[in-house]
C-alpha cells in the first residue's frame, strides 16, 4: 500500500508527496502502539509460570544460645525479673475488699439497682427529718430508751464566785439525783477554791486550767492537778451525761487524794 501511495497519482505533485508522507507516519503510529503492551505482560505470564517451592521442613533446626556473660547481665536486670508480688494487704482490708465487691456485684442486679435508688430516697428522707427535730429542739433520748439530760443546777457555769457558791451542798444534791457529770464540775471547782484559799492559786472567772496548772510550785502536785484536770475536762466538755456510779467514784477518789495533799501544803512566802 505505501508503494501504491508513492507512485500513485497523487506522488506525481509535491502536494501529494506530502499528503502521502503523512498518511504514512500516521498508519506507522497506529501500527507500532499496541507492541509494548503486549511486551510488557510476558515477564508476568513468566513469573506465574515459575513453580514455587514448600519449604523444607526435614532439615535440623540449630538452637542458638547466648553467651553465658550475656545471660548473667540479662538476668542481674530489673525488667527480666519476674517475681510474684504477694498481697501487702492485711485481713481486715481483705474484708473490706470483699465486703464492697459483694456490695458491687449485688448492685449490679435488677432488684440491686432498685434498692439502691429507693434506698438513697430514704436515707435522704431520715437526714431531713432529723434536722428540722434538731432544728426544733425535740428530745430524742426517749424513743431510744436514754434517761434525757439533766438540768443544772442554778448557778451561772461562767461567771460563778468559787467563794459565793455552797459547793459542798450542791455536791451532795448532785450526786443524790446521781447527776455525776455536774458532780464532777463542783468536785473540781471545790478543789480550785481549795488551791486558792491556800494562796497556791490566784483564782479569776477569765483564767484557763492550765493557767492554774503553770502557778502551781514545782514538786508533786502539779502532776496530780494534770491528772485531775483531764479527767474533768473528759468528762465535762466531753459531755459524758451516761457517767456511771463506778466512773464517777474513780474520779472521786482522785479528787479526794488530791485533796488530802494540799491539808500539810503550806505556800512558801
Amino acid at each position: 500500500m505505501i508503494r501504491l501511495l508513492f507512485c500513485g497519482p497523487l506522488a506525481r505533485t509535491g502536494r501529494g508527496r506530502l499528503a502521502a508522507g503523512l498518511l504514512v507516519l500516521g498508519l506507522l503510529g497506529a501500527g507500532g502502539s499496541p507492541q509494548p503492551a503486549a511486551a510488557a505482560s510476558r515477564p508476568t505470564a513468566a513469573a506465574d509460570s515459575v513453580p514455587r517451592l514448600a519449604p523444607d521442613r526435614t532439615a535440623a533446626l540449630r538452637l542458638r544460645r547466648p553467651q553465658p556473660d550475656r545471660l548473667r547481665e540479662l538476668r542481674q536486670q530489673r525488667d527480666f525479673q519476674y517475681v510474684e508480688v504477694k498481697s501487702e494487704l492485711s485481713a481486715w482490708d481483705l474484708f473490706w475488699a470483699r465486703f464492697w465487691r459483694w456490695v458491687a456485684e449485688a448492685l449490679e442486679t435488677p432488684s440491686g439497682r432498685v434498692a439502691w435508688e429507693y434506698g438513697v430516697y430514704v436515707f435522704l428522707v431520715l437526714a431531713l427529718g432529723f434536722a428540722a427535730l434538731k432544728l426544733m429542739q425535740v428530745d430524742l433520748t426517749r424513743a431510744f430508751g436514754r434517761a434525757p439530760r439533766r438540768a443544772a443546777l442554778n448557778y451561772d457555769t461562767e461567771t460563778e464566785d468559787l467563794h459565793a457558791l455552797d459547793l459542798e451542798t450542791q455536791l451532795t444534791e448532785a450526786e443524790q439525783q446521781r447527776n455525776y457529770r455536774l458532780a464532777v464540775r463542783l468536785g473540781y471547782l471545790s478543789v480550785l477554791r481549795q488551791l486558792s484559799d491556800k494562796g497556791l492559786i490566784r483564782w479569776q472567772p477569765d483564767k484557763t486550767n492550765h493557767d492554774y496548772l503553770y502557778e502551781l510550785p514545782t514538786g508533786p502536785l502539779p502532776e496530780a492537778f494534770r491528772e485531775l484536770t483531764r479527767q474533768f475536762e473528759y468528762v465535762w466538755y466531753g459531755e459524758q451525761d451516761d457517767l456511771t456510779a463506778e466512773d464517777y467514784e474513780r474520779v472521786r477518789t482522785t479528787r479526794q487524794a488530791f485533796q488530802r495533799r494540799l491539808v500539810p501544803t503550806r505556800h512558801a512566802a
